[in-house]
């Protein structure tokens, strides 16, 4: 009797994990994720429990004053896979089809790598998309597909740069984020060098940019570099889908660094690693436009709050941002966001943090809690701007050569879904 009992009971066990099993399979089959051979036993049950493979996803570009634009690109590619390898197009090639880049190669490689959804980068990476370098993506790379955006990649020759990986089925789209492009800040900068000699202002110059109206004429009747701006439309889901959305543990050491950031490059990105580095959490505090233009000149900031706060948030090194922080960093906002160290690099716009009178670290130095960083590169925003105003005939012949491609993107134009 006690044996039929245990069979009994057996049987209910057996019976309820051959029904759990039987549901799982059920499952993944209406998710679709179960092989149609499978209920004709041509696929062995276990195998589907194998795990999956990643979907590698590949995406290629200049990336030349990488910005908010690039990050936002990337972050839609990432979402169309599991992990997202980055080709970085060599100086020669960019040379070669659109002019000379602002920042060279290995700038260019550390502004990719810092940004949190790429998970490999590819140096050297050709312009153009030929057989012999899709055969390297899919078979060395085990790349599924390759990505664009919306707006044409148009060679030299007229044609796709992407058309070998649309034959081949394996190119998926993404929309183009709107207000800004690396023509567009060469314009902002090439337009703050000439408006110097020029009775309009900058900050009606920068409210211009930000606005999307388009680029000003001058009295000799041309563009001053050819560029189209685009509305810049600042969002609070940009932002959400930018954060990373947790805050500090409860023993968390949190570091503090602040500043413009504004054409946010590869000096910015290295210091903000070895900040990150002293703690558990990086806060970076980001001066609004009113405050950067009073302390560094009328021609400053290129780029708008909402932008460097963006570029700055898709930086992997950065937990969480204050947009339009003080300049002064008070003991209530230490005390607020419970701050362990405020830390400064020694290459800066300003020497203000060496200041024995209104020092705007002042506080943080009574209590003992500054630190300066010695910079791991020797750029600045103003080194990026100079790049600019030394070869800027270069440049302009570079964005009147883009405008019309720009123009013709901008007259064709469709709704894209995605963001």
């Amino acid at each position: 009797m006690v044996w039929e009992k245990e069979k009994i009971v057996g049987s209910c066990l057996i019976g309820g994990a051959t029904f759990a099993v039987g549901a799982s399979f059920l499952h993944l089959f209406l998710k679709g994720e179960l092989p149609l051979g499978l209920g004709l036993g041509l696929v062995s049950p276990w195998k589907c429990f194998r795990k999956r493979k990643p979907v590698r996803v590949y995406m290629d570009g200049c990336f030349d004053m990488m910005h908010y634009g690039h990050c936002n690109a990337l972050r839609q590619a990432r979402a169309l896979g599991d992990e997202l390898v980055v080709g970085v197009v060599s100086d020669e090639e960019i040379i070669a089809n659109k002019g000379p880049p602002v920042t060279p190669l290995h700038e260019r490689m550390i502004m990719v790598k810092a940004v949190k959804w790429v998970d490999e980068v590819i140096p050297d990476a050709p312009y153009a998309i030929t057989e012999e370098f899709m055969k390297k993506l899919f078979d060395e790379y085990q790349i599924d597909y390759i990505i664009h955006g919306d707006d044409p990649c148009v060679l030299p020759d007229g044609t796709d740069a992407y058309a070998l990986a649309k034959k081949a089925g394996r190119y998926k789209q993404i929309k183009r984020t709107e207000g800004v492009s690396s023509t567009d800040i060469v314009g902002r900068m090439l337009l703050c060098v000439r408006e110097r000699s020029n009775s309009q202002s900058h900050s009606s110059l920068q409210r211009q940019f930000s606005h999307g109206h388009n680029s000003p004429r001058f009295e000799d009747g041309a563009s001053s570099a050819g560029t189209r701006v685009s509305h810049f439309l600042p969002t609070s889901r940009r932002i959400v889908q930018f954060s990373n959305g947790k805050g500090p543990g409860p023993d968390a050491r949190i570091v503090y660094i602040d500043g413009a950031f504004d054409l946010f490059h590869a000096g910015h990105v290295e210091i903000l690693r070895r900040a990150r580095e002293l703690g558990d959490f990086l806060l970076v505090g980001i001066h609004n436009d009113l405050t950067v233009s009073g302390k560094r000149g009328a021609q400053h900031p290129i780029m708008n709050l909402h932008e460097r706060s963006l570029s700055v948030l898709a930086c992997r090194y950065v937990d969480e941002v204050i947009i339009g922080a003080p300049w002064e960093v008070s003991k209530d906002t230490i005390t607020t966001f419970n701050i362990s160290w405020v830390v400064h690099g020694t290459v800066a716009e300003s020497d203000d943090f060496q200041k024995e009178e209104d020092n705007p670290y002042a506080v943080p130095k009574s209590m003992g809690i500054f630190k300066v960083l010695d910079s791991p590169l020797d750029i600045s925003t103003s080194t990026i701007i100079k790049r600019i105003v030394a070869n800027h005939e270069a440049y302009q012949k570079r964005n009147l050569k883009k405008e019309a491609s720009e123009k013709k993107y901008y007259e064709q134009k469709s709704f894209v879904t995605g963001d």
